[in-house]
């Protein structure tokens, strides 16, 4: 994520670079105009390519999965677009004001002269200037929202909606605003480009159209309660689903009003058009959730989406599997697939770290499925025994001059504790896959 914005970034600032160099100072421009100039460009160029990229990811790219490592990394990447791009649109709008401060310090003189159009262009013009400052407005007012945790997602949702029609808006000020010599140079057709990508998104979104070539329809057969906060919907979905590996997501709606929720995939891709889930009350959705589905309701499931695939696992490299709560989902799809063929079982450490053993249904199924792949080593960590997961236990016995690779679904917190003591110990020769998906 960090690396393709960076790329990004880099991109338009040589870009940006490459056309202050070639179109040099204005004539009689006070070096602090000039500066103030050329930083309004490249603040709003960051700007805009940056909602561009947050904009074209919120389609849900599948061929973007692979090099960017899952529809988790995807979503993250175009929040902290969004986020980026934010901020830049703060400094740009900085930088726009502070020219009656530079009045106030070095005069107008110097000042660089606006580029002047005559008739209906000039009056695109000041309206795009309109557009975008009252853009840059809501814009501000949505970041402060979505990083407000306690902000209702339903209600955030709702606002979020909006963020095609504020992008548009954004995208006709740049490219009206853009200085024309910009079209001659390697900026105006990378900023063509990102705006281009950006509007597709924007489209598809405002036309309720992305991910509809995967979504099925369907409908809920059955519901169960393994556990007193956990809920296990099973669907039958009315054409043929284009299939899943073990370990993988999907978006599932039972309510046009609330919307689409990541739920992982629970069961082996069978061909009978069955799909499950378990879902854990974790947040107001998932809480009320059991008291709204009945059986034969409607449900819309779109995907398959997700890397978090025991075939991509690394040949030769000693396997650490973590599961954490209702994070043991994807490894007990791992678990029934590998029933199978049993032969195709790696040998891996499967630690499953649970509230109370005694009162936990996956303990014992986690147990059943191990007993038929004796490759695979399953040991349980009871918190209310005080048996905490560490980096040390983990790594007790291992080899530390072989890689190791640990799947890892769970809490943050567990996985930010262990990734960091894990590193120390294998000092760059640990892979760590982890699919954490938040949708604000």
């Amino acid at each position: 994520m960090k690396i393709s914005l960076a790329l990004i970034v880099t991109l338009v600032t040589l870009a940006w670079s490459q056309d202050a160099l070639l179109g040099g100072t204005p004539s009689g421009g006070a070096p602090l105009w000039v500066l103030r100039q050329e930083a309004l460009y490249l603040s709003g160029l960051l700007s805009i390519s940056l909602m561009s990229v947050a904009m074209l990811l919120a389609t849900r790219p599948t061929w973007l999965e692979a090099p960017l490592g899952g529809m988790d990394r995807v979503y993250h990447t175009h929040k902290w677009a969004g986020i980026l791009a934010c901020a830049f649109a703060a400094l740009h709008w900085l930088i726009e004001m502070s020219s009656d401060l530079l009045k106030a310090i070095i005069g107008r003189a110097g000042r660089i002269p606006r580029e002047n159009y005559a008739g209906m262009v000039e009056v695109l013009r000041d309206l795009a200037e309109d557009l975008g400052e009252w853009a840059i407005y809501a814009l501000l007012a949505m970041l402060a929202i979505s990083l407000w945790k306690r902000f209702p997602y339903r209600a955030w949702r709702f606002l979020h909606r909006a963020m095609p029609l504020l992008y548009l808006m954004l995208a006709f000020h740049a490219l009206l605003l853009a200085p024309a010599g910009y079209w001659t140079h390697a900026v105006g057709a990378l900023l063509a480009i990102l705006i281009a990508g950006g509007i597709y998104g924007s489209v598809l979104s405002l036309s309720g159209r992305i991910g509809r070539s995967r979504q099925v329809p369907g409908s809920v057969v059955s519901l169960d309660h393994p556990a007193p906060d956990v809920l296990a919907v099973r669907c039958r979905l009315d054409r043929e689903w284009p299939g899943h590996r073990p370990g993988q997501f999907a978006f599932v709606s039972f309510d046009r009003s609330e919307g689409q929720h990541p739920f992982t995939i629970a069961s082996t891709d069978s061909r009978d058009r069955e799909i499950g889930f378990q879902i854990k009350a974790l947040g107001d959705y998932t809480r009320q959730l059991a008291g709204r589905l009945s059986v034969g309701q409607a449900v819309q499931v779109e995907g398959p989406y997700g890397r978090f695939d025991i075939n991509r696992r690394q040949r030769g490299a000693q396997q650490i599997w973590i599961a954490g709560g209702i994070g043991v989902t994807p490894f007990l799809a791992w678990l029934e697939a590998l029933q199978r063929r049993p032969d195709d079982a790696p040998v891996a450490d499967l630690h499953y770290c649970t509230r109370d053993r005694d009162a936990d249904p996956f303990a014992s199924r986690l147990e059943a499925l191990c007993e038929r792949l004796p490759t695979i080593s399953l040991q349980v960590h009871d918190a209310r025994q005080g048996q905490e997961l560490s980096a040390a236990m983990l790594a007790l016995g291992r080899d530390h001059s072989r890689p190791a690779e640990v799947w890892f679904c769970g809490p943050q917190g567990l996985a930010n504790g262990l990734r960091r003591g894990l590193q120390e110990l294998w000092r760059g020769r640990l892979r760590f896959h982890q699919e954490a998906f938040v949708m604000r």
